[in-house]
């Protein structure tokens, strides 16, 4: 189970057995996944509706109190700007792409002003961004989304940043996404109303919640990677774009020869592991071209790649535009 710090004493903290309703005001910035909302809000639904009271209550607010655009492009309501989250227990910023624009100096100043109202403060995906660049993560323990791990600790020294599911340090807690953010939620149903509860909620949506928020993300653990070998072999790649593993080595981690795991590769992926590990390698360079502000020289030491000229030539071969053009297509965007 997630530890907690030993100066949150349990009738601190909101994880601990309560009979009053917990409210909870969620910041939503635009361009935030409906997954990571609905990870957030459905679990204390349903926790009501088993309760047959309400335990929790939520209330969503944006930072212009307009509605919210979301990634699928639906708009979500929200009941005002955060001022309007006054007088709830808990805050919850819900962020995704695009957040360094969405949190404008404004809201910034807001977080930092509010902060001290709240009994804690939490984020999902890149809202730990948010939090941190108000100064309201400096000495605590924190977790981002696995994507931006790396740019996150560099960014912010002051943040013990860890690659864990979701993260409780004192009062504040971080989570890495859509799926951490629910395994939290329920975290925060058991620890209030009981295990059984948070059981029940999970059976709901047929739910198989990880508790330990300790697990580490584990990106690239592709659906049909069934054989535990091959789930370790890809996982080492992803573990090592910058420096590429010899395949020799990946394959004797996994007690493998060379030719079996090529088989492993082509049975399971339909692609042998050297064609696998560069498409690991260029779909990270992709979503850096895209969703970063690196240079392009950047991206490509960051995938492995030494030499640029071999890295566009590679990425242009993979999808049919260079990064440089790539990159002009999605700017703005």
């Amino acid at each position: 189970m997630t530890i907690y710090e030993t100066e949150m004493t349990i009738s601190e903290t909101i994880f601990a057995p309560a009979h009053s309703p917990l409210d909870i005001a969620v910041l939503v910035l635009p361009r935030a996944s409906i997954l990571e909302v609905a990870s957030v809000l459905d679990p204390l639904r349903n926790a009501n509706r088993h309760l047959g009271q309400q335990g929790f209550r939520w209330r969503v607010v944006s930072p212009d109190g307009a509605a919210v655009p979301l990634t699928c492009g639906i708009e979500l309501p929200a009941l005002g700007p955060l001022a309007r989250a006054e007088g709830a227990d808990v805050l919850i910023v819900v962020a995704g792409y695009n957040q360094s624009e969405t949190a404008t100096r404004p809201l910034i100043a807001g977080l930092r002003r509010m902060a001290p109202r709240f009994r804690a403060i939490g984020a999902v995906d890149a809202g730990p961004w948010v939090l941190a660049r108000a100064g309201l993560l400096d000495g605590h323990r924190a977790t981002v989304h696995w994507e931006d791990l790396e740019d996150f600790a560099t960014a912010h020294p002051r943040i013990d940043v860890v690659p864990d599911r979701f993260v409780i340090s004192r009062n504040r807690f971080t989570a890495g996404g859509a799926a951490p953010a629910a395994d939290l939620m329920l975290h925060l149903i058991g620890a209030r109303c009981g295990a059984a509860l948070a059981g029940q909620v999970a059976a709901s949506f047929q739910y198989e919640a990880q508790t330990d928020g300790a697990r580490p993300q584990r990106p690239g653990m592709l659906p049909m990677a069934h054989d535990p070998r091959l789930a370790a072999a890809l996982a080492m790649m992803n573990a090592h774009l910058e420096d590429p593993l010899p395949l020799a080595a990946i394959a004797r981690a996994q007690g493998l020869g060379l030719r079996r795991m090529e088989q492993l590769f082509r049975e399971n992926l339909g692609q042998g592991p050297a064609a696998a590990y560069l498409d690991l390698r260029l779909q990270t360079a992709r979503r850096m071209v895209i969703d970063t502000r690196h240079s392009l020289r950047e991206v490509a030491l960051r995938c492995g790649f030494v030499d640029p000229t071999g890295f566009s030539r590679a990425f242009r071969r993979r999808f049919g535009a260079s990064p440089r053009q790539v990159r002009g297509k999605t700017s703005g965007v």
